[in-house]
C-alpha cells in the first residue's frame, strides 16, 4: 500500500508539471534520476507512475529515445474510458446507456447547425439498404457510425470523445438486441431516419428528443433483459392496471 501511495504522489507531481505548462505536449520527460530526486520518490516509483500514464495515453515511452507527453487530444485520452467500459458492459451497460441518453440529446442538438447536406446524406445513405436480413454486425457498425457523424459536428472535441467511448462500451448491447427482438432493426431504422428528418428540418429540439427516446429504447431492453427470472414471471402474470 506504501508503494502505492508513493506512486500516486509520482503520478499527482507530473500532473502538475503538466496543468502548469512546465510541460506541454510533446515534450519530453527529464532524465529519469532528475526526475525521481526532484520529486522525491524512487526510480522504482516513478517507472510505475510512467507506466500508468502510459495506459491512460498521458506519456508516451519511446524504447531508447525517453518518454514525452502525449498530444493530450481528447479522443486519445477518452480511449481509456472506452477500455474500462468494455471490461464491465455486461454488468453496467444500462447504466452506460443511461449516461449516453443523459449526454447525447445536447450533442445531437448542438449539431443540428452544423451538420451539411452532405453529412445529411450521408446518414441516408448509412441506412440505405440495411434491413432485418443484415448481418448484425453490419447493423452495429451503421449503428455506431450514424451517431458519431451527427455527435462529431456538435464542436465540443471532449463530448464527442466521451460519447464515442460509451458507444463503443454498448456495442454488445445493440448487439444481443439485433439478435433477440426480430422488429429492433425496423425500429431502430426508423428512429434514426425521425432523428434525420428533425436534423434536416433544423428542429435541434426535436432532434435531441428524438435522439434521447431511441437511447432509452435500448436502455429499457437492457433493464428488461436483467430482471431475475422469477421477478419477471411474477410482472408476466400480474395483470396492469390498463389490462393486457
Amino acid at each position: 500500500m506504501a508503494e502505492i501511495a508513493v506512486t500516486d504522489r509520482a503520478i499527482a507531481a507530473v500532473k502538475k508539471m503538466i496543468i502548469d505548462g512546465e510541460l506541454r505536449p510533446g515534450d519530453r520527460l527529464p532524465p529519469e534520476k532528475e526526475l525521481s530526486e526532484r520529486i522525491g520518490v524512487s526510480r522504482n516509483s516513478l517507472r510505475e507512475a510512467v507506466k500508468a500514464l502510459s495506459v491512460i495515453r498521458v506519456l508516451h515511452v519511446r524504447q531508447g529515445d525517453g518518454t514525452y507527453v502525449t498530444s493530450l487530444e481528447p479522443d486519445m485520452l477518452v480511449e481509456a474510458l472506452g477500455f474500462v467500459l468494455d471490461l464491465h458492459q455486461d454488468s453496467e451497460a444500462a447504466h452506460v446507456l443511461a449516461v449516453r441518453r443523459l449526454l447525447e440529446p445536447t450533442a445531437v442538438s448542438q449539431a443540428c447547425g452544423h451538420l451539411g447536406e452532405e453529412d445529411l446524406d450521408e446518414l441516408d445513405a448509412l441506412m440505405d439498404g440495411l434491413s432485418a436480413d443484415s448481418d448484425v454486425n453490419t447493423l452495429v457498425e451503421a449503428d455506431i457510425a450514424f451517431h458519431h457523424l451527427i455527435n462529431s459536428r456538435s464542436a465540443n472535441p471532449y463530448l464527442v470523445s466521451l460519447l464515442d467511448g460509451l458507444a463503443g462500451a454498448t456495442a454488445r448491447a445493440r448487439l444481443w438486441r439485433g439478435l433477440t427482438e426480430t422488429t429492433s432493426v425496423e425500429r431502430t431504422l426508423a428512429e434514426h431516419r425521425r432523428i434525420v428528418d428533425a436534423l434536416r428540418a433544423g428542429h435541434a429540439d426535436l432532434a435531441g428528443v428524438y435522439a434521447a427516446a431511441h437511447i432509452a429504447g435500448v436502455e429499457s431492453w437492457i433493464l428488461r433483459s436483467t430482471v431475475p427470472e422469477d421477478l419477471q414471471l411474477a410482472e408476466d402474470s400480474t395483470p396492469s392496471r390498463f389490462g393486457r
